[in-house]
């Protein structure tokens, strides 16, 4: 229940808690007779809400906040709480009459952090409550395959310090994985720009990746370039000078024609 629903007596004397609002509101509008009553966080009660609680259990009656007219409601009780009920008892801040009264069955749920399986699937139903609750469906991208995907955890792992993969570990492989991405991103727009407008994709997929990359560096220095010894001169720059002769325009025609590509091709 909303504390601002317009059926919350919280705010009359006789009941300070939601808590006790709530189990009013469950009752008294007939939610809860002859059904079941959920009530959270009730080792958060305070001793006369408890003493409240207890007569409603024992004799199906309550008075509801702020009236002077006892209703009947008869009803299962399930409540939850973070506390441990045997202790409060012991110290006094829990009605050990109320408390043999709820402990008919009792389940000890283990945290989260004890629940490491748990945690996966928390945060798909958190994700899929986000996207309901904002329209706006959140997605995470992977561009490697499984392959990857294991030699990325494996790397994790592997610098992990301890037991477990930290902080640094993750934000290093994120790292690396952008830089391999953007790598692979740039080369393959670096194809599409050049290679594919000069060699089919039947040509391109035919040529080694060393050769490719190779290729398209030197195809982009002849097309920057004036003419085919121009385009010599600045690729063999320095092997020239350790040559008694050069002909550099012959060497880039010779490199061309490996790949079935001519000078004209390169700048057509």
């Amino acid at each position: 229940m909303n504390i601002r629903d317009p059926w919350d007596f919280s705010d009359i004397t006789g009941c300070n808690t939601l808590k006790c609002a709530n189990f009013d509101y469950g009752c008294n509008r007939g939610r809860a007779d002859n059904g079941i009553l959920f009530l959270d966080e009730i080792g958060e009660l305070g001793l006369d809400e408890q003493a409240m609680l207890l007569k409603a259990l024992e004799d199906k009656s309550f008075f509801p906040v702020g009236s002077d007219k006892e209703v009947q409601a008869d009803f299962q009780l399930i409540a939850g709480t973070n506390r441990d009920l045997r202790e409060e008892v012991r110290a006094g801040r829990f009605r050990e009459d109320l408390w043999a009264r709820l402990n008919t069955w009792t389940f000890f749920l283990p945290s989260l952090k004890d629940r490491v399986e748990d945690i996966e699937p928390n945060i798909t139903f958190e994700l899929q409550r986000f996207a309901v609750a904002h329209q706006r469906q959140l997605h995470a991208s992977w561009q490697g395959n499984f392959r990857d995907l294991t030699a990325s955890v494996t790397r994790m792992a592997t610098l992990a310090n301890g037991e477990r993969i930290g902080l640094h570990e993750v934000n290093a492989e994120i790292g690396r994985l952008q830089q391999i991405w953007n790598i692979a991103e740039n080369k393959e727009a670096l194809t599409q720009s050049s290679l594919m407008k000069i060699l089919s994709a039947e040509q391109v997929a035919q040529i080694d990746e060393f050769d490719r990359i190779q290729l398209q560096g030197v195809i982009d220095v002849c097309q920057k370039s004036k003419s085919m010894a121009d385009a010599g001169r600045r690729l063999f720059s320095v092997s020239r000078e350790q040559r008694q002769t050069t002909n550099d325009s012959d060497r880039v025609k010779k490199y061309l024609a490996k790949f079935g590509l001519s000078w004209d091709d390169v700048n057509g």
